[in-house]
């Protein structure tokens, strides 16, 4: 098993080109199914989770073609599927694979799908999937660790969840282009893949209205096209980027990165003390001398996401002063504390709420990741850590950052990938 070796101390100077983002690229990974035709795909990462679902995709009989040349382009074609089952082995790594349950049912009128999997941040229920499907006029049933779906057609229906779900929004979203009428989904998710998400849709010759606010309208269609669609770049690893830069110090432009995806981290970043400058396509960050602590409580975008929540506790660590972290979205997201301590962090726990108390330095140790970003918490932690750092388990960091460590030598990181 693979693991990260980081020697401390070094500031981190350059340019690094941000991947495209893993939370959009995956439902529209799933989106191909909705098509008869080829569809391209441009500006995807190259993670472990995209290969997962390549190859849940291939076992449905879905054809991909990804070049040694291009692999940031993929070409896939649901013209002839062979299969309209999800199986465990599948899905069990990987929760987005429930993304494949709301087109296989709009367009073949089946699917047999597994309860998903993933990160062990918390429960993560489908039952909003399931409920929002079933208002469209599908018959399911949960058996034997299967989500079992059946609807000659799916109708139009007005869907409010009881939560805000991402992953649901999207399934929803694919699912209602087919249906026969209007769809519309209240408190839907507004987090940036999901427009991204909808204008592929709309693309293919889909007929979405008020995607980016919580009410999405759909009128659904017989049939759709094939398209090509780039990938939006990836927010998080943005985030983690500036966030590492934050706290090593010194100065990095981010290329293909969107700033207007980030309002609150990057004000949260200034409120620590960070210098960050943007245009279209650029971020510049500079960051020097121990950051200024801050407090934030993690909630639905436009809010702090959770997804930045370990990045920020890693900052706070070696803060000049103490900060209150409140996660609100996971109920187990905080498992990255214990090895931030192991680091020489001191961190308090209260539940839902964790109270950093910053330190002058943290101390090299062996650490093992958790979940995908706590890793990235642990990596930031290990480049201003004093000795040697050692992340076990990155496989987790595999999922969702495009070659990590290989961005971070290039800006002067002194990190290698150990076997």
């Amino acid at each position: 098993m693979d693991k990260l070796l980081i020697r401390g101390g070094h500031p981190l100077n350059g340019t690094v080109t941000i991947s495209g983002a893993k939370n959009a690229a995956l439902p529209e990974l799933c989106a191909a199914l909705l098509s008869a035709e080829p569809v391209t795909l441009r500006n995807v990462p190259r993670l472990q989770d995209v290969s997962t679902a390549c190859k849940l995709l291939r076992n449905l009989g879905v054809t991909i073609d990804r070049s040694e040349a291009t692999p940031d382009v993929i070409v896939l074609n649901a013209g002839h599927l062979s299969s309209r089952e999800a199986p465990y082995d599948l899905v069990k790594t990987m929760r987005a694979s429930i993304l494949v349950l709301g087109p296989l049912l709009a367009r073949f009128g089946e699917a047999r799908v597994s309860l998903p999997g993933g990160c062990a941040i918390g429960s993560r229920p489908v039952d909003q999937h399931i409920k929002g499907l079933q208002a469209m006029g599908a018959e399911i049933v949960v058996e034997h660790g299967y989500i079992v779906a059946k609807a000659a057609r799916l109708k139009g229906a007005r869907i409010t969840t009881d939560m805000v779900t991402v992953t649901g929004t999207e399934n929803l979203l694919m699912a209602a282009t087919l249906a026969e009428g209007e769809t519309v989904l209240e408190n839907a998710a507004q987090e940036p893949e999901i427009p991204d998400l909808a204008e592929m849709l709309i693309a293919m010759g889909a007929k979405i209205e008020g995607h980016g606010t919580s009410r999405i309208r759909i009128e659904g269609v017989d049939r759709l096209h094939g398209v090509s669609h780039a990938v939006i770049p990836d927010r998080i690893e943005t985030g983690t980027f500036l966030c590492a830069v934050a706290v090593a110090g010194g100065e990095v432009t981010l290329q293909r990165a969107n700033a207007r995806h980030l309002d609150t981290v990057i004000e949260k970043l200034r409120e620590a003390g960070a210098r960050i400058e943007a245009g279209d396509d650029w971020i510049r960050v500079t960051g020097s001398g121990r950051p200024r602590p801050v407090s934030f409580r993690t909630s639905e975008y436009p809010a702090f996401p959770t997804d930045m929540q370990a990045q920020f506790m890693t900052l706070n660590c070696i803060a000049d002063g103490a900060a209150v972290v409140t996660e609100t979205i996971f109920e187990n997201r905080f498992m990255h504390v214990n090895e931030l301590v192991r680091l020489g962090a001191k961190i308090d726990v209260d539940g839902h709420t964790a109270v950093v108390h910053g330190v002058e330095r943290l101390s090299g140790a062996t650490v093992m990741a958790t979940d995908l970003r706590a890793s990235a918490s642990l990596v930031i932690a290990g480049l201003v850590a004093e000795g040697e750092t050692v992340v076990d388990r990155i496989y987790h960091l595999d999922r969702g950052y495009d070659q990590m460590e290989a961005k971070l030598r290039g800006i002067g990181a002194d990190i290698e990938r150990v076997k």
